[in-house]
């Protein structure tokens, strides 16, 4: 970001307790003392991703349908739709209100984990950014990117291998 920074500008800085409390919520509720106390969220994320996927094939449809498939536009435009979602959410929870942790999980984690992952990317990218962390944003980035596509290749050429 640039020029000086307003207070709400950036993502609030939690306690170490908050974000132990956050982490072990984000686990689905599975804490120091054993598994499950809050089996909800494991429903909410279940409910959220079948939503987030089906949205997800019908945009991969209506693209094939009326657009073509010369072009991979429907990951395109769900990469880019996802994230803007993502940022809005995100920006709207870190900046202007609070949505409990059960909302957090059904919208970011199930609906748009489930619409695409590329939002969680991109998500990711933006925070070690935002934390000055430009060297590793940029690793980060161009890693997942590179490496991604090498375990596909590598993947592809070992069923070839093998079959």
């Amino acid at each position: 970001m640039t020029g000086s920074a307003r207070p709400d500008d950036k993502l609030r800085v939690v306690s170490k307790d908050e974000a132990t409390a956050g982490e072990n919520a984000l686990a689905g509720g599975l804490g120091p003392r054993g598994v499950g106390k809050s089996w909800m969220s494991y429903v909410l994320v279940f409910i959220g991703g079948g939503l987030g996927s089906s949205l997800r094939h019908i945009v991969n449809l209506v693209c094939a349908r009326y657009i073509g498939t010369a072009f991979p536009y429907s990951t395109f435009l769900i990469n880019i739709t996802g994230s803007t979602i993502m940022g809005l959410i995100a920006g709207y929870l870190a900046f202007k209100g609070e949505a409990s942790q059960p909302w957090r999980l059904f919208l970011m984690t199930g609906v748009l984990g489930g619409y695409t992952t590329f939002s969680a990317f991109s998500l990711d990218a933006v925070l070690l950014y935002e934390r000055g962390a430009i060297g590793l944003a940029l690793f980060y980035v161009l890693g997942s990117v590179a490496f991604s596509i090498l375990g596909l290749f590598a993947g592809i050429a070992l069923v070839r291998y093998l079959t």
